[in-house]
């Protein structure tokens, strides 16, 4: 595989055949451990997409969770609300309304895949890599099966790198 398509296709066909239900009862005990996530109080997740991770055991902890919702070509941050809609992207978003990214201590990041050097790589919009950089105070971490963890993918310069990568 040589360039971000490849790995896309190659990922988005190797999710289908794993345990997803079973990697992210273990991802969201290894987030648990995380000296981050223990100490962290505004935590932003994602809303799973089908064969994706799905975190949203995590929302039982006692901390005030946050959810994406795409406005234009950013990402907004919403506390999570009990009222959901479907996004143009056919993602489950937030009814409530946005607060300012800094007041997130730690995200997590969805992805296709990541590295060792902490890139990832996500759907091809570029979302999550406009919206890193106002996220000043956040710790970033990337939840992925072990299958889809590898030492290097490729990267363009705009490529914004997570602090962490957590795999089963």
């Amino acid at each position: 595989m040589k360039n971000k398509t490849d790995y896309r296709v190659y990922a988005k066909e190797l999710r289908k055949t794993l345990d997803v239900a079973s990697l992210s009862q273990s991802l969201c005990e290894k987030i648990r451990q995380e000296s981050h996530y223990k100490n962290a109080k505004h935590v932003m997740l994602f809303y799973p997409t089908a064969y994706e991770i799905d975190l949203r055991d995590l929302f039982r902890d006692e901390k005030s969770f946050y959810l994406p919702k795409v406005h234009d070509d950013k990402i907004l941050v919403c506390p999570l609300s009990e009222k959901l809609e479907k996004s143009k992207f056919n993602i489950m978003e937030p009814c409530s309304g946005p607060v300012e990214p800094e007041l997130l201590d730690i995200i997590i990041v969805p992805a296709l895949m990541a590295d060792k050097r902490g890139y990832r790589l996500g759907y091809g919009g570029g979302f999550y890599d406009r919206f890193l950089p106002l996220c000043i105070n956040a710790f970033k971490i990337v939840a992925v099966p072990k299958e889809l963890f590898i030492d290097e993918l490729p990267y363009d310069e705009f490529d914004v790198k997570v602090d962490k990568v957590l795999y089963m």
